[in-house]
């Protein structure tokens, strides 16, 4: 029923994403500036160039001014089309030896003409070459490994019987569900039986529709590693094609271990492909271990820049003891608008999500405590709303396609630029796509940009007026106080907010001995900063507890400096 549930949902937004994009053809296009927006649209904003130079002498180049070309409507619409021509490929869908029904349902979804990953991928893989692909997010990675899987079970003849002929395995349930209903999408005129088994749902069922055979399989690596050893009747040993969707992210949260046992478990005689918006060394060892002779596609190799053309991308300078009012401001400014907030904690999304919507700023919130049934109806309805906010961990990070994402708000920095890539990729997705990106940063955390413009994204510095932000700090402060409720949760934020920085990959940027725990507490509302051991507790499997102790060693348990510009004595507890 659960499973009738989201198939509905997801018809209805196929649906309302069609209209939708009709509506987005017979619009004019204009440029993004955040200096020329309105009132209802964002607080008011100052790019700073000549300002500050002493921030941008601790970052190897600058480029802000580089980035103030105005352009007149000739140019603009040469500029739109030239953007169309980058995105989309000379290929079309019907020059590639596909089936008709498959021909039938890429029309249906609105494609004509491939993308550059579709156009160079799919063709190895309907050859049966295995294919390792990178490509920025949002350049139409899944159809390019989607349309090959579908083709190979329509020449294979594959019934239910037989079992599962394609694997295709993400880090995520979202993603997975994601996938799921592009590989639904793609079968809408063939034969094949199609299923989905992810951490969360009800394993019986899952195993009982393994059992009468599922053609195509969408997973998450420890639902499906279960079910291969432990569901009997699930048919596998007829696999033709595996295929890994954003790689590097299933190695970095800790299931190399996982991924290994898959990879022995399954037949050796396949055709792999594995497709991620970045590479890294942890994804080419995977390579050796599970492809034959790849062909690597890297689209994004030869570009000037690591993210889509049509982002416009900043970052702003804060005071940790006003970062609560900058973000209150803008979303209060921004409530006819499609809004994503990342944040570093469970917690921390929990408690700004409960004081948010008891402010009377409606907001969604996903986060990896949640229940599953909770974190799919929250991403269905977030797809579906024409605007709204969502605040989220980076469990909504990768590879989720959210239609018509206005903004990516940053509010604590990512783990590393690829992390960064991948959030900011929520927004400004396809050919006519557009968005804004915003990173909060402290003072101290300046150095980051080097990291970000080495890794060819180079986001303009601006100034929000302090004289614009929202005197609410007070009532803030007071509310915290008397709700047991909020201040409850207020603690915990601050807590996990903690034991996450303390935890940061980039430590010697994102030093936790750095940050003045007094204004820190007063952006979660508290008068004073509670006591926080910073012991970080994992949860899973003895590697992931392994891989944390050795990434932190003896950093864990950092040492107060004295030094520091904050008057609370009672900073840390061990």
């Amino acid at each position: 029923m659960e499973t009738k549930k989201i198939l509905k949902k997801q018809d209805k937004l196929r649906r309302k994403l069609q209209e939708k994009q009709k509506k987005l053809e017979k619009e004019e296009k204009k440029p993004v500036k955040v200096e020329d927006s309105d009132s209802d649209s964002e607080p008011e904003v100052e790019q700073v160039r000549d300002k500050k130079e002493r921030r941008l002498s601790a970052v190897s180049d600058k480029q802000s001014e580089k980035d103030n070309i105005k352009i007149d409507a000739n140019e603009e619409e040469k500029e739109v089309d030239d953007k169309a021509d980058k995105y989309f490929s000379s290929l079309e869908f019907k020059d590639l030896p596909l089936s008709e029904q498959t021909l039938k349902a890429v029309d249906m979804l609105g494609f004509k003409k491939a993308t550059e990953i579709q156009a160079r991928s799919i063709p190895h893989v309907l050859n049966g070459r295995d294919v390792l692909g990178a490509a920025k997010t949002g350049s139409g990675k899944t159809l390019a490994f989607m349309i090959p899987a579908v083709e190979m079970l329509h020449k294979a003849q594959f019934t239910q019987k037989k079992g599962t002929g394609v694997l295709i395995i993400a880090p995520t349930r979202e993603l997975a569900m994601q996938n799921y209903k592009w590989a639904r999408d793609t079968l809408q005129y063939h034969n094949k039986t199609h299923g989905v088994v992810i951490g969360g749902a009800k394993r019986s069922s899952e195993a009982n529709m393994l059992k009468k055979g599922v053609n195509l399989l969408v997973a998450t690596p420890g639902r499906l590693l279960d079910h291969l050893q432990n569901t009997q009747g699930f048919v596998f040993h007829n696999l033709s094609m595996l295929i890994i969707d954003e790689a590097d992210a299933i190695l970095k949260i800790g299931f190399e271990e996982e991924m290994n046992q898959i990879i022995k478990l399954l037949p050796k005689e396949r055709v792999t492909c594995l497709f991620s918006a970045t590479m890294t060394k942890k994804v080419e060892d995977l390579c050796r271990l599970s492809l034959k002779n790849p062909v690597l596609i890297e689209v994004s190799k030869d570009s000037s820049t690591s993210t889509v053309s049509n982002l416009e991308q900043g970052y702003v300078v804060i005071d940790p003891a006003k970062k609560f009012q900058l973000l209150f401001t803008f979303l209060k400014k921004n409530l006819k608008k499609k809004v994503m907030v990342f944040m570093s904690s469970c917690n921390a999304v929990k408690f700004y999500s409960d004081l948010l919507n008891y402010v009377d700023i409606p907001v969604k919130d996903i986060h990896g405590k949640q229940k599953q049934q909770k974190r799919t109806s929250t991403y269905f309805e977030f797809c579906q709303a024409e605007t709204g906010i969502l605040l989220c961990t980076d469990v909504a990070q990768r590879g989720l396609d959210f239609p018509s994402v206005d903004w990516i708000i940053q509010y604590d920095p990512p783990d590393d630029p690829e992390d960064y890539i991948h959030r900011v990729g929520r927004t400004a997705r396809g050919a006519d796509g557009k968005g804004r990106a915003l990173l909060f940063l402290l003072e101290h955390e300046i150095g980051f940009l080097r990291y970000l413009r080495l890794s060819k994204i180079k986001p303009n510095e601006y100034e929000f007026p302090e004289n614009k932000l929202a005197t609410i700090q007070d009532q803030f402060m007071k509310l915290i106080e008397r709700n047991y409720y909020l201040n409850c949760s207020a603690k915990d934020g601050y807590r996990s907010f903690l034991q996450a920085y303390a935890s940061h990959k980039q430590r010697e940027i994102f030093d936790v001995n750095q940050l003045d725990l007094q204004k820190l507490a007063q952006s979660f509302g508290l008068a004073a900063p509670p006591r926080v051991n910073l012991n970080v507790k994992v949860q899973g499997r003895t590697v992931r507890k392994n891989k944390l102790k050795e990434q932190l060693g003896k950093r864990a348990k950092p040492e107060f400096r004295r030094d520091n510009k904050s008057s609370d004595s009672r900073q840390f507890s061990y």
